[in-house]
């Protein structure tokens, strides 16, 4: 079986966009910007916020992260949203999800400009990637396809099996190998028989937050599986797969955590340099 080391795949993946921000540079003598807003304090969007900064700083990019109180009001997030469009120097915005309550999501989501939304949330992006259009891609089931991509080139015509259909993960991931011509089923919680969806599957993406869903007889042989659950236990994080089970029948497997999550902080610093570039052609 192939372990799918996202660690590492991350980490070329960053170096490549490293050289491309060194030759954008030279080019255009500016480098590509992401500005992160951060609302609250919640521990696990700081720590994730941290990362991104690091990752952003690391490969050139020019990082910046505006942090508001919880109770901060929704006008003054969306003016600040308004002021980073008009900002040449901003390539990417990205407001760091969950919000508060008391602000929409679907304002906030809707208020960055399409050409600076790196999450690929705004309904343009979601619209331009249903319909095979050029626009910024949610950075998940971005990296989960260049991990399958990584395993098999050629997918023309094999059975994908989403589980799982948030509109952050299951519907672009969906999307995204309808693209590489496989013949896609998306199953979620009112599916009948999940277990005989993902027995006819070539390729298992699981995304629905419930620990060790997707046993090892769930799974056909040689099968590529991409586990994107991240789930909390006594033991530590686990994922949607039952790993030990199902690396014993899988073709090639992600573990958590270091398979999906890493590759999540890869694609967004290579969605805001798609963005610069696509700004300043």
């Amino acid at each position: 079986m192939i372990l799918i080391d996202g660690k590492k795949e991350a980490a070329k993946l960053r170096e490549e966009l490293k050289q491309e921000v060194l030759d954008l540079k030279k080019k255009f003598n500016k480098v590509p910007g992401l500005t992160v807003i951060l609302i609250g304090d919640m521990a696990p969007s700081q720590i994730y916020v941290r990362n991104k900064e690091k990752s952003a700083n690391e490969v050139g990019l020019k990082s910046e992260v505006i942090k508001y109180p919880e109770n901060v009001e929704e006008k003054i997030v969306l003016e600040t949203i308004k002021k980073l469009n008009k900002d040449d120097s901003v390539s990417g915005i990205l407001v760091q999800l969950p919000l508060p309550k008391h602000i929409d999501k679907q304002k906030v989501i809707e208020t960055i400009s399409p050409s600076k939304d790196v999450d690929g949330l705004h309904p343009m992006n979601v619209g331009n990637l249903s319909s095979g259009y050029q626009g910024s891609i949610p950075c998940t089931p971005l990296g989960c396809y260049l991990l399958i991509k990584n395993v098999e080139h050629n997918l023309t015509g094999k059975k994908a099996v989403m589980i799982g259909r948030s509109n952050l993960n299951g519907k672009a991931m969906a999307q995204l190998l309808l693209q590489e011509d496989c013949t896609v089923t998306i199953t979620h919680s009112k599916t009948k028989d999940l277990k005989a969806e993902c027995l006819e599957a070539d390729i298992i993406v699981a995304a629905v937050g419930i620990k060790e869903l997707v046993k090892g007889d769930w799974v056909k042989k040689d099968a590529i599986v991409i586990d994107v659950g991240i789930n909390k236990t006594d033991k530590g994080i686990i994922g949607d797969v039952a790993f030990e089970e199902v690396s014993k029948v899988a073709k090639a497997l992600t573990p958590v955590p270091g398979g999906v999550g890493p590759m999540t902080i890869a694609c967004l610093l290579r969605n805001t340099v798609e963005c610069f570039k696509r700004s300043n052609n």
